[in-house]
């Protein structure tokens, strides 16, 4: 049986989780066949707790990102050391939701994170929300960016289909599971080939397990939610996921000793 991968969750944070909390769920996602996951980083420190945390863990990889949220407050330059648990820049992007957002600030933040990522040849895992259009344009600025993800993907269904044709991969967590959002109405098996699956922990908690903090263990739901909608096998969608995140963020095999 294929195992999962969470290709985004804040297990690190110790705003959300104690450190036995996150040792327990980390074991917890293990038993429910999760055998790998990406903690993402939104803040400088916030980047090097998840790095310290992969360190001390078996199967857990890390971000360094600066989240659109802290655009004001960002200061370059941006030091990175490079690290076998560093798999990608994020989360990073494009936030227009609240009405007192710094449009000037979270372009030149991102812009600094794009060409970190170039410079460093890694990925992004991407926050946009309310922005496609203007992180569109600026991404088109950088074209040796390597393969990266919209993560948590909620737009329209023609937003959907731009993204995939530029190349994106895409985050899909819990809140598909509840928010009836249309872009995954009329989805078909081929878009399998672009997915990846996330939980987004503590946040977003799939159905069934509404009500409750989320955990990287739970990704297991949104595999089975994707396998219904696409009529297809729990067994396949974490064949082609799993495939999708190692290829993107190259992680090893996890039966290799780390």
């Amino acid at each position: 049986m294929a195992y999962l991968i969470d290709s985004h969750t804040h297990l690190h944070d110790r705003e959300f989780f104690t450190e036995a909390q996150a040792t327990a769920m980390l074991a917890n996602a293990h038993r429910l066949g999760v055998e790998q996951l990406i903690c993402i980083g939104t803040n400088v420190t916030d980047s090097q707790a998840a790095l310290r945390f992969a360190e001390a863990n078996n199967g857990v990889f890390c971000s360094y990102g600066v989240h659109p949220e802290f655009a004001a407050q960002a200061a370059a330059p941006f030091t990175v050391t490079p690290s076998d648990k560093l798999v990608c820049i994020g989360e990073v992007g494009l936030d227009y939701h609240y009405p007192d957002y710094d449009k000037s600030s979270q372009w030149q933040l991102l812009e600094e994170m794009l060409q970190l990522a170039v410079e460093l040849e890694l990925p992004c895992s991407f926050h946009v929300r309310e922005a496609l259009p203007d992180f569109f344009s600026l991404v088109a600025n950088f074209p040796k960016l390597k393969p990266s993800v919209l993560h948590s993907f909620s737009d329209s269904p023609e937003s959907l289909a731009l993204a995939l044709d530029k190349g994106f991969y895409i985050g899909v967590n819990g809140l598909a599971t509840f928010a009836h959002l249309d872009c995954y109405k009329n989805l078909t098996a081929d878009f399998l080939d672009r997915a990846l699956l996330e939980t987004d922990a503590p946040f977003l908690t799939p159905v069934p397990k509404r009500g409750i903090i989320n955990e990287p263990g739970y990704v297991k739901y949104v595999a089975d939610y994707l396998a219904k909608k696409l009529g297809v096998s729990p067994d396949l969608v974490a064949e082609k996921t799993t495939h999708n995140v190692r290829q993107i963020f190259h992680l090893p095999d996890p039966g290799r000793s780390e």
